[in-house]
């Protein structure tokens, strides 16, 4: 374990820019979702993109990792998980546990694929096989804008990927996309190939056909008013992975998160009780909630008929 003593923040051999969190003997590589730079973050985005892995301080040292800078033209998906496999096996020396979020979700599924003997647990965290058609729409849009320098219009399109579909939430939240497109006028990126790189990457990705390659121990984990997915395709990428487990939150959006799921995301990772979607007493459900598994079961507890999608978390 070669990072034991590795700074808050830094790269790693090869260029790979991380954010670290924690003092716990297992090692958790989080894969980031799509960065306007690739870059270590800092200040009040280096708290937000830890802040999930917060609860597994005692347990795991968790890298947040990104893309490395200088992307070239036409780099792949496969091309960005065959870093994150070089750099595991150099940094870490054996598997590690894997959460991948949107972007880095889809990354982590090519990772499990190809380089089985990187990842030891799975969580493909607000992501799935494909984008959706609004996601798509959004990231292609967002990569023309960036070409063009505007930052900030890049910036509030992007909030549509955070902002509730509908609601007082999405009106309350409106203006942080606002705050956000003003932000990046004063601290643009110097150059805009990374992200556009890798949204055009994604935009190509289509990974239902090899799902069914991948060995380690996975979760699905996802809100259902998700904007840039749909239910279906998480339902998909979950049944397409053998013995998968998936778990949705109704009207919850990107990414998942909040207490229940890092209540999940740590029953999961540590495997608290029997079953990899149960809940701490090693029941499904036993809040009330139901979960689906990847055979497409609806396990559901006594107290409640719900499905997964009716019900919220928490």
């Amino acid at each position: 374990m070669k990072r034991q003593g590795a700074p808050a923040a830094g790269h790693f051999h090869g260029g790979l820019p991380y954010n670290r969190t924690g003092r716990g003997p297992r090692r958790l590589v989080a894969l980031q979702g799509l960065m306007f730079e690739n870059e270590p973050m800092s200040g009040i985005s280096a708290r937000f993109i830890l802040a999930p892995y917060e609860s597994l301080a005692d347990e795991y040292t968790t890298y947040v990792v990104t893309r490395r800078p200088g992307l070239p033209q036409g780099f792949s998906l496969a091309d960005m998980a065959a870093d994150y496999a070089a750099m595991i096996a150099e940094e870490h020396g054996g598997p590690v546990d894997v959460v991948g979020t949107s972007t880095g979700g889809s990354i982590a599924l090519q990772l499990a694929a190809d380089h089985p003997e990187a990842v030891r647990r799975l969580v493909v965290h607000s992501a799935a096989h494909t984008l959706g058609p609004v996601g798509r729409r959004i990231q292609k849009k967002a990569a023309e804008l960036a070409a063009r320098g505007e930052w900030g219009a890049v910036a509030s399109l992007m909030m549509e990927w955070v902002m509730p579909r509908r609601g007082l939430k999405r009106r309350l939240m409106r203006p942080l996309g606002c705050a956000a497109g003003l932000a990046m006028s004063f601290g643009a990126p110097s150059d805009a190939s990374d992200f556009i790189v890798t949204v055009e990457a994604e935009d190509a990705f289509d990974f239902r056909s090899r799902l069914g390659e991948i060995r380690a121990p996975t979760l699905v984990i996802a809100g259902a008013e998700d904007p840039g997915y749909t239910p279906e395709l998480f339902r998909e990428t979950a049944a397409g992975i053998p013995d998968a487990c998936l778990i949705l939150y109704d009207g919850m959006g990107h990414p998942a998160s909040g207490p229940v799921f890092r209540r999940d995301l740590r029953a999961f990772l540590l495997e608290t009780g029997g079953d990899a979607c149960a809940d701490d007493d090693g029941r499904p459900g036993s809040d009330g909630e139901a979960f689906e598994d990847g055979r497409g079961d609806h396990r559901q507890s006594e107290e409640s008929p719900a499905s997964a999608q009716e019900r919220t978390r928490g």
